[in-house]
């Protein structure tokens, strides 16, 4: 069995490296088109919107419902 013995790098030979590594990642990224971004920007937002009027509507309903009803248990 024979191992292979790798010299250890200097920082900035590291830095180069990852360097032109992160540029041939970037190369294989398939980016969105405009309409993709856009449609999908919609999406985000609208569903935003959506989840954050449920939270409002089940805080309204527990202000209203639980502090009239959790002190009444107490006797209060």
């Amino acid at each position: 069995m024979t191992t292979e013995v790798v010299a250890p790098q200097t920082f900035p030979q590291r830095v180069v490296r990852f360097y032109h590594d992160v540029v041939a990642e970037m190369k294989k990224v398939t980016w969105p088109d405009q309409p993709q971004v856009r449609s999908l920007a919609i999406g985000v937002i609208v569903l935003s919107l959506l989840i954050g009027a449920i939270i409002g509507l089940m805080d309204l309903l527990f202000q209203s419902v639980l502090v009239r009803w959790i002190p009444s248990l107490f006797g209060g």
